[in-house]
């Protein structure tokens, strides 16, 4: 069920800004705090390239590394 917020004591030149904003989105200064707190809250996804360089960081060499690492991961040693 959706809830309603309460921001209190927010400087105007905040509220300034943020209206400014919604007006370029398009958007009232309610939709444009929403699209702000979803965008806050979204899952971050890594590229291709950033996965690819923690994978390599990992100094893993083969399937079986890898597999071994998951089950000490899982069974906690």
């Amino acid at each position: 069920m959706p809830a309603s917020l309460s921001i209190k004591n927010v400087p105007e030149e905040i509220v300034t800004r943020l209206k400014e904003r919604a007006a370029r989105h398009h958007r009232s200064l309610q939709g444009e705090l929403l699209a702000l707190l979803e965008e806050a809250v979204k899952p971050k996804r890594k590229s291709v390239r950033d996965l690819r360089k923690e994978i390599s960081e990992l100094g893993l060499q083969t399937p079986g590394e890898a597999l071994d690492m998951i089950r000490e991961i899982r069974d906690g040693r």
